[in-house]
């Protein structure tokens, strides 16, 4: 799972599937219903008023809609959209220059906001607050700062670790929405939406089984989707049953409840090498061949949240579902989780 909206190591032609099955209303994008209504007023009533709605934070893991939410944003104002990320403006000079060629009413879409430099961080402040830049011209003494006037403009801005966002920026967005992990019925709902833009035809309870297996992620469902359908052509299935999806999914190692190889070998390394832990994460991530980084950021959010692992003061601990899981007999003795605390 990555950790913004676009994937760095997708290829032209799966962006292309992920724009190409990208809602483009607010009334088409499913799921999320609470953020839908709370955001379908925020964009009503700055309508009726004639004016650039508030700045609007949304805030959630990597593949829920964020990007999407933005597109739609525009959409829904009938204005242009400008897209760029944290990362990626290094200094106060870059966020100036996207600044000061926005349009009015135009919609500025700055994902991973969390990693702005702190330069770039200010400046973005008097901009969302007054409309105008302050441009530093010279070095030194002779320095000068030159006001620019900005038209009206609103900023969207993203972020997978809402923590790490100062709070002097945080307070200055209109409208906060937290995104949650989407229910199966909502992923069902989107794979056969999908599913209708691809041409697939497809069975209710194969829906519901690739959204099972989506780990409550859209843009996961989206890939799923695209296993199996090629999965089917190749195989010469017209249409995709339940046991067609399951026979895809498990060709590609995500079993019943999503983990992926990764995650398995996470849980049999803790369950198997380690009796259950508790285990460094250094430690665990070179008994499965992976960096920390991978183990920290992509596996252990959802095995933490399957009730599957849990960090303790002293390492990481397989639970008794982490044993069933792996089909491994748990110890008759489970130690304390929080030993050593």
């Amino acid at each position: 799972m990555e950790h913004s909206e676009v994937d760095p190591e997708a290829t032209i032609e799966e962006r292309d599937f992920e724009a190409a099955l990208r809602p483009k209303r607010l009334a088409e994008f499913e799921g999320q219903p609470r953020v839908r209504e709370q955001l379908g007023l925020v964009l009503d009533a700055a309508q009726h008023r004639g004016s650039a709605p508030d700045h609007v934070l949304l805030s959630g893991p990597p593949g829920l809609g964020k990007t999407t939410l933005a597109m739609i944003i525009a959409a829904e104002l009938n204005t242009g959209l400008r897209i760029s990320s944290g990362p990626a403006i290094q200094h106060a000079g870059d966020l100036a220059a996207i600044l000061s060629g926005l349009d009015e009413g135009e919609v500025l879409f700055l994902d991973e906001i969390h990693r702005l430099s702190r330069p770039a961080e200010e400046m973005l402040y008097l901009a969302m607050e007054d409309f105008r830049v302050d441009v530093i011209v010279g070095k030194g003494p002779g320095a000068t700062a030159i006001p620019i006037d900005l038209p009206p403009f609103t900023l969207v801005g993203a972020t997978t670790r809402a923590g790490l966002l100062p709070g002097p920026l945080r307070d200055r967005f209109g409208f906060t929405a937290q995104l949650d992990f989407y229910a199966a019925d909502d992923l069902a709902g989107i794979v056969a939406g999908s599913a209708a833009k691809l041409g697939v035809r497809i069975k209710d309870d194969a829906r519901s089984e690739i959204a099972g297996r989506s780990r409550g992620t859209p843009r996961i469902a989206n890939r799923l989707l695209r296993r199996v359908r090629d999965f089917a052509q190749v195989k010469g299935h017209a249409q995709v049953t339940r046991d067609v999806a399951r026979a895809a999914l498990d060709l590609y190692e995500v079993d019943e409840r999503g983990l992926d190889r990764l995650d398995r070998s996470v849980l049999e390394a803790l369950t198997k090498l380690f009796d259950g832990g508790p285990v460094g994460l250094s430690t665990l991530a070179l008994s499965v061949g992976e960096e920390i980084e991978t183990v920290s950021e992509v596996a252990e959010p959802f095995l933490i949240r399957e009730g599957l692992m849990v960090r303790t003061p002293r390492g990481r601990v397989a639970t008794r579902a982490a044993y069933e899981h792996v089909g491994v007999r748990p110890p008759s003795s489970m130690p304390s989780l929080f030993d050593g605390d």
